[in-house]
Parts: structure tokens; sequence; C-alpha cells
């Protein structure tokens, strides 16, 4: 209990800190691979704090993987802190950016990483001076929003020897996420022909943009055939560069999603048949480009309970009038029926009983116990990875107004103001204390791994990523 005091303590203390640091990574956005800013800040700030630090994990410049105590158990946590493109905003209830067209934290990973780093900080002190052996990771990982660094990071096997771990998300609701996710395939076909004078010569052509349109033609039909809740979605990259040349090149660029790994390859697999039988009746030649993939997520329900706990003790978290004020600000700028399906979210994800009231309160603050059946998340992210290969727990804080849409300028508002500070705050104190009882009581560790153990059914990870792929 002491040490659980002394976590709450500590935070409480950190919150300027803190706060500072999520708004210098805030007024600094940096997209996948490019977050050098974000990562020396947060890796400095650990290293000082005696942890051993190394960078380079998955091939990646950005990521780190910091590191203090010896032996078991070891306990880790994920934090993130890259940016969206074209999302720059300013702490503004308009539309303002800061840089048009530049990058904002559409996301709020700016707090994400921050607040796991002050987590892991606090649990470190309290180690320290009760004691309590084991090991904790803080693991910098780039790049989540290309479903790139963990995959990566996991290919390097830095997940392998954890005994569990914790993450988190800022949302607009205080609760555990023990849903699922959809698992993913990114990949770019590229189509190559042969050019020619299109009102001229085009029977000396060989057209790279016809492959591409055949090829979305036949994943169309394909549509019918894939499992519920899949989906296939896709941007034309280059389509040829004048209407009066036979395109010599072409590129389309998909995502494939499903809700087991093994249905995205299996659906992969028959695109790429469809891909070549493209190639086949153009005349064109195509290669594929394989940019990257991830599981989806396996729940814990130990982890799950363990965290609902761990907010409950974590003092909750309380927003002011002005706060409330800038969030219905921030509603009245959200698509038609945004607030009512977060509502909607809020009932499924929840076995707490949700009156239509309370979509009114634009800044929830009390912990919700989730549900034994939550909804399946339309999105897909590698923190699936990471569950495939040791117990994962996750939870989710307010940070924004109910209903503000996914990567959006509104939540780049909001993750820059002090409600997503406050939200930070209180992810950092609920995964300390988790991380506490992980340390201290062995018990939990034997019902996450024997969780782990069923939800799997025998499947292992293997990595995603074909040989040679490389992060980009």
């Amino acid at each position: 209990m002491r040490s659980e005091q002394h976590i709450l303590e500590e935070l409480d203390e950190k919150l300027d800190e803190l706060s500072r640091f999520a708004k210098e990574i805030w007024e600094h956005p940096q997209i996948a691979l490019q977050e050098t800013f974000a990562s020396k800040l947060l890796a400095d700030r650990i290293e000082d704090a005696g942890f051993s630090l190394s960078w380079g994990a998955g091939g990646m410049d950005t990521a780190f993987v910091a590191e203090w105590g010896t032996g078991s158990p070891v306990i880790g946590f994920l934090g993130e802190y890259d940016a969206l493109p074209g999302l720059s905003q300013e702490v503004s209830p308009v539309r303002r950016p800061v840089e048009t067209g530049g990058p904002g934290h559409g996301c709020g990973h700016n707090l994400f990483g921050t607040a796991c780093l002050g987590a892991t900080l606090a649990l470190r002190n309290a180690m320290e001076s009760g004691g309590i052996p084991g090991t904790i990771r803080f693991y910098g990982c780039p790049a989540e929003e290309t479903l790139t660094g963990k995959t990566f990071m996991a290919r390097d096997e830095v997940f392998n020897d954890l005994d569990a771990a914790i993450s988190w998300h800022p949302g607009s609701k205080n609760i555990v996420w023990n849903g699922s996710s959809l698992a993913l395939n990114s990949f770019k076909v590229n189509f190559h022909g042969v050019p020619a004078h299109a009102g001229g010569v085009p029977w000396l052509g060989r057209s790279a943009l016809d492959a591409v349109m055949l090829m979305d033609v036949g994943v169309n039909y394909l549509r019918e055939h894939v499992p519920p809740d899949s989906r296939i979605h896709s941007v034309v990259t280059n389509g040829g560069m004048a209407p009066n040349v036979v395109p010599e090149y072409a590129q389309v660029w998909y995502y494939v999603r499903a809700p087991h790994r093994r249905q995205v390859e299996e659906i992969y697999s028959r695109m790429l048949d469809i891909a070549e039988g493209a190639a086949l009746m153009t005349g064109t030649t195509h290669d594929i480009d394989f940019l990257t993939g991830c599981y989806d997520v396996l729940p814990n329900d130990t982890l799950s309970d363990l965290l609902l706990d761990a907010m409950k003790r974590s003092g909750g978290i309380r927003f002011t009038d002005d706060e409330r004020t800038f969030a219905r600000r921030l509603q009245q700028s959200f698509p038609e029926g945004a607030v009512q399906r977060d509502l909607d979210w809020a009932r499924d994800s929840s076995s707490s009983e949700i009156d239509a009231k309370e979509i009114d309160d634009p800044l929830w603050e009390r912990i919700l116990p989730h549900s034994s059946t939550p909804p399946l998340m339309g999105g897909s992210t590698e923190v699936g990875d990471v569950s495939w290969i040791t117990p994962t727990g996750q939870l989710k804080t307010t940070c924004w107004p109910l209903g503000t849409p996914g990567h959006s300028w509104q939540t780049v508002a909001s993750s820059g103001s002090s409600i997503g500070a406050k939200g930070m705050l209180f992810a950092a104190k609920a995964m300390a204390l988790a991380g506490l009882d992980l340390l201290t009581k062995p018990e939990l560790l034997e019902k996450s791994r024997a969780d782990f153990d069923a939800a799997r059914s025998g499947e292992t990870y293997r990595t995603p990523l074909p040989e040679g792929t490389v992060p980009k």
C-alpha cells in the first residue's frame, strides 16, 4: 500500500513535467519513422533516471528500448509518439492550422508515449524504495500510424522475454479496451507496361493503368467471397502522366483487413492471383511491394480486470467548467451523428447501464466496467503483434470530448489542451499501479499466462513480414 501511495503522489508531482513533455511533442509533430524530437526527448529523460538504453530496434532509427532492474518478472510498457500528416491545428474549437498542410497529433500520441514514460519512472522509484525485484522496460515505438513500429520490433524479438505488456490509448471514455481489432496487410502492386502514343499507335502500347483498373475490378468481385467484417480498401497512387501517353507505370496501394491473421493471409493470397491475372490480361508485368502487416489483438481477461481495478484505485479524473465549455464548442464541429455513435459504442463496450442523458456530458469522468462481449474494432494496431507474443492489457482514458472523430483536427486540439493532460496523468497512474501488482503478485502473471495460452489455441506468433522487408 505504501508503494502504491508513493506512485500516486509522485505522478501528481510530475504532472507539470509530463504535461510539458506532452506539449513539446505536440508542438513538434513528426510523422512515422521521422519522430526524432519525441524519441530523443523521452529517451533522454528515462536514461537520466538510470535506465539502460538501446536504439534501432526493428531497423528503425527512432525506436528504442529502455530497461531498469534485474531478473524476473519482466514487465513492458508500450509508448508511441508519431503524428499524422495534414492535421496541424491550434488548441482551438474552430479549424485553425498552426501550419497549413503540416502534421498534427490526431491520435493523441503526444500523450501516449509521455504517460508510459511517467508510469515507468514512478514504478522504478517504487521498486527501488520498496526493494521490489524484477525488470521494467519502456518501449519507444515509432510508426504506429503506418502499422510498422511494433511489427518490425517484434521481428527483432524484443518482446519475447516479457511476462506481460501494458499499453493504453487516449480516448473519450475511461474504460479498459478488452476487444480485438482487425489484422492487416499493407502492400502496393506495381504494374509495368509499354508506352505509346495514345491517339496515334495505341495498339503498340501496353497500359499499366489498365492493369490497375482490372485488378481493382477483380478485387471488387472478391469482396463477395471474404469473411464477414473483412475490409479491402485502396488508392491509386500513380495512374500515368498524361492522357495521350499509354501509361508505362501505374501503382495501386491496398489494405486488406480481417478479424484473424490467417484470414488476412488467405485474402492476400487471392489478391496476388488477381494481380497476376490483371497483368496477363494487359500484357504487362508486375511486382509486389509489401509494406507491413500486423496481427489482431488478443485480449487478456486477467490483465483487463487488473487494469480496471487499477483505474478505480487511481483517484479518478475531474474536469473544470472551462474545459467542458471548450469540449462543447469542439463538439459543435463534429459530423452529424458522431456523438450518438460514440454513446452507442460505449454501451456496447461496457457492462454498465448508460443513460441516454449522458450524451449531454461532453467529458466523461466515470470509469466504465468493460463488457465480456466487446465490439470488434474496425481499425488495426500492431499492439496485436505484441499481444500474440506476451499477455497484453490496454486501457483508455478521457482525453477528448465524447464523439470526437478519430484522426481529426479536433483530436489534435484536445490532445494539446489540459483535457488531454488530465487523461494522460490518469492513464499513467493506472498503468503504474497495474505494473506494481504484476511485480508483486505472481498469481496475476500465472492467470494472465493461462488466459494467453487459452486464447492462442495452440497458434504461435510468426512475423507477417516477408524476408527482406524493411521499414518505410
